[in-house]
């Protein structure tokens, strides 16, 4: 019953410890009603300060005006009834109802201008000093695009004072104020210190964040650009008082070439078009989601179905449709009121930039819609391809923008031409097939959809061939499609489609090469496939045939070789590590003849291939040195025949091979050689994922953990492009990812990984890794200290592997669990997790972890309840001492000096904090000496105890010389042990003793 005033504060006390958002702000304008019933100007005032915070912070800033009047008249009225806390909050809030009066173009600019008349006037009567006046003065000139710069120099030149915005946010206001200028270096130079974490406030870092993320991508800052994105948009997600943030990270999406995160920060994020109450914030939202939008479509994306406004289905052409006619009218009521076209030009500006990178910059979150967009995106791409060819002659401008232009130009090689006459084209195709150019693909996509077309006739042309040898071709390059997306069955019905036809066309060894072809295309991918040697010896015969008569060409013939050679290959893989003497005869009779024949034709394409069979055979075997010496001359062999296009997969294997030879550094610049050439080449069935995950792998074992993230977060995107078949790659790759991430002292990067992982479909995943990734989310949650999140991920966990065999898991969880429980404040749910942990702890015994659990129990027991607790936690600690009598007893592993000592050391602060410093002391000397047993690994918990032993006896108990002596023995026995942050720690306290 909220009857008395005392109930009143009590209410929005409770209300003030609920997160904003509609819940806190409803109940805080029902604590407003309860409040008018009293007389108390005090209650009064504090419940009208609650709402209107309640509305600053939920998206309602217009409503804040409205509630500041009544606080006004209270304070005129009554000045002396409002708290300490109180009066400063009523000189602060002038400030937001500026913001909020600005924001609103409902407002006219004239009632603005008086507005910040009254604040000035207020400050100068209560002696405040007027730099506010002029950071208001300066906002709204930036906001109108009149007389910006004086208002800036008339702020900038003024000290800070007491009612100044807090550090952060005004580091901010000013960054801004240069990026707009166009001076990014300038903006990221001053928002240094609130990006680097010390400068922070309510919103910040997170709104800093938002606003570097574009001059960051300009700068070519890309690593901070992605943890600044990773990091910032966790916290903006779906908060309507940072609607205007959640449109940059979108924006951000838009011009860093991840659309599909973009589109799913949309859906995440629909809500925030049911918020009106900050106009200025609005338009900053719609102007991001129209960058992203607008680009879709520019990109003949416009049927793409895509997240808006609820109560209708949206695609992209419709909701850019809606978003440009609310955006343009809501700036042109801004406009008209603020008397410029500063706001209009502004949302122009944006939408006016074009994609900042050439190539997508791997962020390592997954997006579910990657996929959906990546078919569409390689079609574009070819035709911007196309049309940059046509520029070369027209002059005509290219889509993406120009620093993408620049950066693109620098890494990309001439494209093979396309001619016009279609005779011209396939010939063309096929010189280019011959070769293993990557441009055949290109050019034979180009004749798929001519000959695709109602009016095609096919030409009669001897060279040409027949319609019935373009068909199998075609099938033949549909087959090559269909495997390359691991689509087996489908592959092999158009080769056999392709085979067919070949036969029609009279062309008995092509028809041949293609059904040798068949024999292998599941080898080494489907699960059981074995290889036929009897068809395959029966091809080979054939082909002896067929070649004697002249129906069949040296590449064809290669071919079937080369298909003997990969299954001879297949065949000893799969024997390894002992394989038995035929088949080792067999691969080394294939894959040598297939080298031999290769030399004799003159194929350098060819014979570079069998070696590398043979470099692989190799390495397998353990044989690392010869295999890559093999591939160094592989390498050498294709420059000299002028075939770089070959290059990238033997630079992928040989990178592997130093990886496993123990030369990460070496690896590091192969792989990069690797990933250059096949990008530079255009070859898209390159394994781009695992050539990046390894890279990865081998950036971390240099230490270059920059690296490792970029590396691990591109092979992570690459996994998702390949849909369904990949996710477990993927997921496998962002669980290291995220351990670099938290290695760097990135958890909430680290975090963010982790829950796109887990917020798209998990049935293809394995179930231990899911459970691994529960973990490692729940341990991320914990360590920034979002204990409520962590305890139900920790609950899913122990769901997850309450059935499982290996009880010692689910004793860990049901610990960790424990823990994150008790630190989210839900006592009794943490006592049922114990519950389970003493359950599993019974069937699978882990001595440690739950005596250590319940360590830390009693010791967030204490914090929470006080000299209440006392009894509570002690009972822990002798629980914990009884665990380790029991494993004694039973013969259980567990280290008895780290468990005896670890109890005494927190019952020395349990009573301690009970104020028994006499038993506090005693226990913590205990501590010390039990810790004595614990040889070398135990000198860091016994300088700790003498930490907790001096602060008690100088501290606590006013000891301090005998403190002192304490302090300076433990420093010569740390410095002893090679522990000199130990003993740094000690001799700070001791100075602190002799000091005072």
């Amino acid at each position: 019953m909220l009857d008395t005033p005392d109930a009143v504060m009590a209410a929005l006390r409770e209300n003030d410890s609920r997160p904003y958002g509609r819940t806190r702000t409803v109940t805080a304008e029902e604590l407003v009603d309860a409040a008018e019933q009293f007389e108390d100007t005090g209650v009064r005032s504090m419940a009208l300060l609650e709402l209107m915070e309640a509305y600053e912070y939920d998206g309602e800033r217009s409503k804040s005006p409205v509630v500041f009047a009544r606080v006004l008249k209270l304070w005129d009225k009554d000045p002396d009834g409002f708290g300490e806390w109180a009066r400063h909050q009523v000189f602060w809030r002038f400030k937001w109802v500026a913001g909020a009066l600005r924001d609103n173009p409902d407002v006219p600019l004239a009632a603005v201008e008086r507005w910040l008349t009254e604040l000035r006037d207020r400050y100068r009567a209560a002696g405040f000093g007027l730099q506010p006046y002029y950071a208001e003065r300066y906002h709204l000139a930036a906001f109108t695009g009149t007389g910006v710069q004086d208002a800036y120099d008339l702020w900038a030149a003024r000290p800070r004072t007491e009612m100044s915005d807090c550090h952060a946010c005004e580091t901010r206001a000013r960054a801004r104020h240069f990026a707009d200028a166009g001076d990014d270096a300038r903006a990221l130079t001053v928002l240094a210190p609130v990006l680097d974490g010390r400068s922070t406030c309510e919103q910040e870092p997170y709104l800093s964040q938002a606003t570097a993320l574009l001059p960051l991508l300009r700068q070519g800052r890309l690593d901070e650009a992605r943890s600044g994105h990773l990091t910032g948009y966790r916290y903006a997600r779906g908060k309507a008082a940072m609607m205007g943030a959640v449109g940059l990270h979108i924006e951000f999406c838009a011009l860093s070439g991840n659309e599909p995160r973009g589109l799913e920060l949309l859906a995440e994020n629909r809500d925030l078009f049911t918020v009106t109450g900050e106009p200025a914030s609005r338009l900053d939202f719609l102007a991001g989601v129209e960058v992203l939008i607008a680009g879709l479509a520019a990109v003949g994306h416009g049927e793409l179905a895509v997240s808006g406004p609820a109560g209708a289905s949206w695609t992209v052409d419709t909701l850019l449709a809606h978003l440009r006619t609310e955006a343009e009218a809501l700036a042109a009521r801004f406009d008209a009121r603020n008397g410029t076209d500063a706001v209009s030009a502004a949302r122009r500006a944006r939408l006016a930039v074009e994609p900042l990178l050439a190539e997508p910059l791997a962020l390592g979150v997954r997006a579910a819609v990657a996929l959906e967009l990546s078919a569409a995106q390689d079609a574009t791409q070819d035709a911007t391809q196309d049309a940059a060819q046509g520029a070369a002659s027209s002059g005509a401008g290219s889509a993406v923008g120009a620093a993408a232009r620049s950066a693109g130009a620098a890494s990309r090689r001439t494209v093979e031409p396309e001619p016009e006459d279609f005779t011209a084209l396939v010939l063309r195709a096929r010189e280019l097939e011959l070769l293993g150019h990557p441009d055949a693909d290109r050019l034979w996509k180009r004749i798929a959809e001519r000959a695709a077309a109602e009016d095609f006739v096919h030409p009669e042309n001897a060279e040409l061939g027949s319609g019935e040898r373009l068909r199998a071709e075609l099938a033949e390059q549909r087959a090559h499609a269909a495997l390359r997306r691991d689509a087996h069955l489908e592959g092999r019905a158009e080769l056999l489609v392709a085979a067919e036809l070949f036969e029609q066309a009279g062309l008995p060894g092509e028809a041949l090469m293609v059904r040798t072809r068949t024999l292998i295309v599941e080898l080494g991918d489907v699960e059981g496939a074995v290889a036929d040697w009897a068809e395959l010896d029966a091809a080979l015969v054939r082909a002896e045939e067929l070649r004697a008569s002249g129906d069949l060409t040296d590449d064809d013939y290669l071919i079937v070789l080369q298909t003997r050679a990969y299954a001879a290959h297949h065949d000893l893989i799969e024997a390894l590590p002992e394989p038995s003497a035929e088949v080792a005869e067999r691969f080394e009779a294939a894959v040598g003849g297939y080298r031999r024949t290769a030399v004799e034709l003159g194929s350098q394409r060819r014979a570079a291939t069998s070696r590398q069979y043979t470099a692989d055979a190799a390495a397998r075997q353990g044989r690392l040195a010869e295999s890559a010496a093999e591939l160094r001359e592989v390498l050498a062999q294709l420059d000299a025949a002028e075939l770089p296009w070959h290059t990238p997969r033997v630079l992928g294997l040989l990178g592997q091979v130093l990886l496993q030879s123990g030369e990460p550094g070496q690896a590091v610049e192969v792989f990069h050689r690797a990933l250059a050439e096949a990008a530079r080449w255009g070859d898209d069935s390159y394994p781009y994922a695992p050539t990046y995950m390894m890279l990865g792998h081998c950036c971390m074992q240099v230490e270059d953990l920059g690296g490792a993230i970029r590396a691990l977060s591109e092979a992570a995107a690459r996994y998702d492009r390949q849909g369904a078949s990949a996710v477990e790659e993927a997921a496998r790759v962002r669980l290291q990812l995220a351990d670099v991430l938290r290695g760097t002292g990135r958890a909430a990067d680290a975090v963010s990984v982790l829950e796109s992982v887990l917020d798209g479909p998990t049935d293809g995943l394995d179930v231990r890794m899911l459970a691994q990734t529960r973990l490692d989310l729940a341990r991320g949650l914990a360590e920034l200290e979002e204990h409520r999140d962590a305890a139900e991920e920790y609950l899913r966990l122990a769901d997850l592997v309450a059935g499982w065999e290996d009880q010692e898991t689910h004793t860990m969880v049901a610990c960790e669990a424990t823990l994150a429980l008790a630190q989210a404040g839900r006592w009794d749910a943490a006592e049922a997790a114990l519950a389970r942990a003493r359950e599993a702890h019974g069937k699978a015994p882990q001595v440690d972890q739950l005596a250590s659990t319940l360590r830390e129990l009693a010791r967030l027991t204490m914090w929470a309840r006080e000299a209440e607790g006392l009894d509570a936690a002690l009972a822990l600690l002798a629980e914990a001492d009884t665990l380790g009598e029991e494993a004694e007893r039973l013969g259980q592993e567990y280290n008895d000096w780290y468990l005896r000592g670890g109890s005494h050391y927190e019952r020395a602060r349990c009573l301690a904090r009970a104020d028994r410093y006499e038993e506090a002391l005693a226990e913590a000397e205990r501590a010390i000496a039990v810790y004595e047993r614990g040889g070398e690994q135990a000198e860091a918990p016994r300088a700790e105890s003498i930490r907790q032993a001096a602060l008690i006896e100088g501290g606590d108990l006013g000891r301090r010389r005998a403190a002192v002596e304490r302090l300076t023995a433990g420093i010569a026995r740390c410095e002893a042990a090679g522990l000199p942050g130990a003993a740094q720690v000690l001799a700070e306290l001791r100075e602190r003793f002799t000091s005072n």
